[in-house]
C-alpha cells in the first residue's frame, strides 16, 4: 500500500518563494476551499507534476514556473510503500528529479527517463491514467473510467487486478520469438551457404580430376609470356637510364647558369643607372654657365673639364655595357639548355616508371598464377583431402538441419504461450474472475447514494443498465449528477479492488468540486456519508468553492491570493 505523508511545493505555478505544505494523514476528511484562480486545485498539479512529471491541468510544463520569481520551481512528496520511506523532488530552473529511500539517493548516475521508469515500475507500480483512476476525481481536465477507451479502460482494469506482469511476460515473448525468428532466417542462409559450398567443392574436386593438368599447363605459359614481357621492360629502362645518366653530365656543365644570370641582371642595373647619373651631369654642365640656383657663374674651365670627364666615362660604360649584354646573351643560352635538358631528364624518367608500373603488375601476375599452380598442383594430390571438406560440409549441413527443426519446435512452443497471455487469454479469464465482485461493489455504492439501477461491465468493459423503470440505459443517458454518482462509485470500487488485491491500495483520495455542479444536496449528503463511514483507509480532500460545506469536514485548508501570490491558511473544525 502506497501511505501518501505530505507534500509541499514553491515557486509553482501561483505559489511565491514560500512553501506551501499539506499533511496527508493528520485528518481523514478535508475541505479546500477558495475563489477562482486562488489556487485551490494546484495540489492536484503538484502531486501529478512530482510523482509522473506532468500536471494534472493541460498545462505546459513551462507555465509551471512562478512568473514573478521565474526559477526555482520545486515539488517534494514524502510516502511510503512497504515498511520504506521515500522522498521525490522534482524542479524547474533548476531541473531536479531525486528520488530518497530511507534517505539515500536513489541510483544518482542514472539518466532521468530511467529514474522515472523505476518509481512507476518498480516503486508506485502504477502510471499517470491508472493513479488518476484511483486517486483523483475531477470536474474538468479529468477523464472518467467510462468515458475512457476499451483499450485505456482494460489498461487500467489489468493495473488495479495487477495483471499487467502477463502484457509484460507476454512481450517479452513476442521478443524471443522474434528472436528465434531471426535465428531460423539466420540459420537459412547458413543451410542454403552450406549447400553453395558442397556444390563448389564437388565441382573444384571434379576440375581436379579432369582439368587439373591442363590448368597448370596453361599458367605455366601465361607465366613464361609474363616473364619476357617482364625482361623487355628491364632492358628497355636499361639503356633510358643510360640516357638519362648521359644528360645529366651534360646539365652538370650548366649548373649556375641560372644564379649567375641574376647577378649579370643586377650589374646591369647598376649600370644603366650610373648612365643615367652621367647623362644628368652631361646636360647640366652643357646647359649651365652659372649655377641655378645662386646664379653665380661656373668657371668655364671647371664646366669644360667636366663635361670631358662625363664624356670619357660615358664610353667606358658603353663598352662594358655592351660587353655586359654579351655575357647575359651567352648566361642565357646556357639556362635555356639546363632547362631542356631538365625536361629531357623528366621524360625520360616518366618512361622508366612506367616501365616499372609494368613489371610490377608482371610480378604480381607471376607470383598469383605461381601460388595458383602450387595449390592446384597441391589440391591435385591430396583429392583426399578434398573430398574430407566435402564430408564435413555434409556434416555441418545436418547438424544446421537439426538447430532449425529445434529452433522450429521452441517457436510452436512461444506461439502457445503467446496466445495464452494475449487479452483473450489468461488475463480475460481472471478479469471474469472478478467482474462479479467489481459489478457487485459498483451497485453497492450506487445504491448507498440511493441511485438504484443495476450497473455492470462485460469482458470488453463496456457497461450495461438497467432500472425498474427503463432498460437498456448507457453511461451517456443519464444527467451529469447521475454520471458523477456512477463516476464515484466506480472510483470507490476501484480502491477496493486496490485494497483486495493490493496492488495500487493507497490512503490518498482528491475529490475536484464534485459538489459545485453535479451532485445536489441530498447526493452530497450521502456522500459525504460513505467517505467517512464506508471508505476505509483514506484520506479524503474536497476540493470545492461552497464555504457552506466547512462544518462537514475535519479540517478546512482555505486558499487565496495575497499580493499576486497563493497563500494557504488550515483551519482544523474538530475541538472548535
Amino acid at each position: 500500500m502506497i501511505i501518501f505523508e505530505e507534500i509541499k511545493w514553491k515557486n509553482f505555478l501561483s505559489t511565491g518563494n514560500h512553501w506551501t505544505e499539506i499533511d496527508f494523514q493528520k485528518h481523514q476528511t478535508n475541505l479546500v476551499i477558495g475563489k477562482n484562480g486562488a489556487g485551490k486545485s494546484t495540489m492536484l498539479d503538484a502531486l501529478t507534476f512530482v510523482l509522473f512529471n506532468k500536471p494534472f491541468r493541460k498545462i505546459n510544463k513551462g507555465q509551471l514556473i512562478n512568473t514573478s520569481n521565474e526559477r526555482d520551481c520545486l515539488v517534494e512528496i514524502k510516502f511510503s510503500v512497504n515498511n520504506r520511506d521515500y522522498i521525490v523532488r522534482r524542479g524547474i530552473k533548476p531541473n531536479i528529479f531525486d528520488i530518497e529511500v530511507n534517505g539515500n539517493l536513489l541510483h544518482r548516475e542514472a539518466d532521468d527517463r530511467s529514474n522515472q521508469k523505476i518509481l512507476e515500475e518498480n516503486i508506485l507500480k502504477v502510471n499517470y491514467k491508472s493513479f488518476t483512476q484511483i486517486v483523483i476525481l475531477g470536474s474538468s481536465n479529468f477523464v472518467p473510467f467510462m468515458q475512457l477507451s476499451g483499450s485505456n479502460r482494460r489498461d487500467v482494469i489489468e493495473d488495479l487486478l495487477d495483471i499487467r506482469i502477463f502484457s509484460v511476460m507476454n512481450n517479452l515473448i513476442k521478443d524471443k520469438i522474434r528472436i528465434q525468428k531471426e535465428g531460423i532466417r539466420s540459420l537459412d542462409l547458413k543451410k542454403d551457404n552450406i549447400k553453395d559450398k558442397m556444390d563448389m567443392q564437388k565441382n573444384f574436386i571434379k576440375e581436379l580430376e579432369e582439368q587439373g593438368k591442363s590448368s597448370i599447363d596453361s599458367k605455366k605459359k601465361k607465366v613464361d609470356s609474363l616473364s619476357l614481357e617482364l625482361e623487355g621492360c628491364s632492358i628497355a629502362n636499361l639503356a633510358i637510364e643510360g640516357s638519362v645518366e648521359t644528360l645529366i653530365e651534360q646539365q652538370e656543365n650548366l649548373i649556375g647558369a641560372g644564379e649567375k644570370l641574376l647577378k649579370l641582371n643586377n650589374l646591369k642595373g647598376k649600370l644603366s643607372n650610373r648612365v643615367t647619373t652621367l647623362t644628368k651631369e652631361h646636360k647640366f654642365f652643357s646647359d649651365n654657365v652659372s649655377c641655378p640656383t645662386c646664379t653665380q657663374p661656373i668657371e668655364e674651365e671647371f664646366r669644360l673639364n667636366k663635361i670631358n670627364d662625363v664624356q670619357t666615362k660615358a664610353k667606358e660604360l658603353k663598352k662594358g655595357y655592351q660587353d655586359l649584354e654579351d655575357t647575359i646573351k651567352k648566361e642565357q643560352d646556357r639556362e635555356r639548355q639546363f632547362n631542356q635538358l631538365s625536361k629531357e631528364i623528366t621524360k625520360l624518367n616518366n618512361e622508366i616508371s612506367k616501365n616499372n608500373t609494368k613489371i610490377s603488375g608482371f610480378q604480381r601476375q607471376i607470383r598469383d598464377l605461381e601460388f595458383e599452380i602450387q595449390t592446384t598442383t597441391e589440391q591435385s594430390k591430396n583429392r583426399n583431402t578434398e573430398h574430407e571438406k566435402l564430408k564435413e560440409f555434409k556434416k555441418n549441413l545436418q547438424t544446421t538441419i537439426e538447430e532449425l527443426s529445434e529452433k522450429r519446435q521452441d517457436i510452436n512452443h512461444y506461439d502457445f504461450a503467446y496466445s495464452l497471455l494475449k487479452d483473450d487469454g489468461v488475463k480475460t479469464k481472471i478479469i471474469k474472475k472478478y467482474l462479479p465482485f467489481i459489478n457487485q461493489q459498483v451497485n453497492r455504492y450506487l445504491h448507498l447514494m440511493d441511485f438504484y439501477i443495476n450497473f455492470t461491465l462485460d469482458e470488453e468493459f463496456s457497461e450495461t443498465v438497467k432500472s425498474p423503470i427503463h432498460e437498456d440505459f448507457s453511461y451517456s443517458s443519464f444527467s451529469e449528477g447521475e454520471k458523477m454518482r456512477i463516476d464515484l462509485a466506480l472510483l470507490f470500487t476501484w480502491r477496493e479492488v486496490a485494497r483486495v488485491k493490493n496492488s495500487v491500495n493507497t490512503n490518498l483520495l482528491i475529490m475536484d468540486e464534485v459538489f459545485d455542479s453535479s451532485l445536489d444536496g441530498f447526493g452530497t449528503d450521502e456522500f459525504l456519508k460513505i467517505i467517512r463511514y464506508v471508505i476505509k483507509g483514506a484520506n479524503v480532500f474536497v476540493i470545492s468553492h461552497k464555504t457552506e460545506l466547512n462544518d462537514k469536514f475535519e479540517s478546512v485548508l482555505t486558499f487565496d491570493k495575497v499580493k499576486g501570490f497563493s497563500t494557504m491558511v488550515s483551519r482544523e473544525i474538530t475541538g472548535e
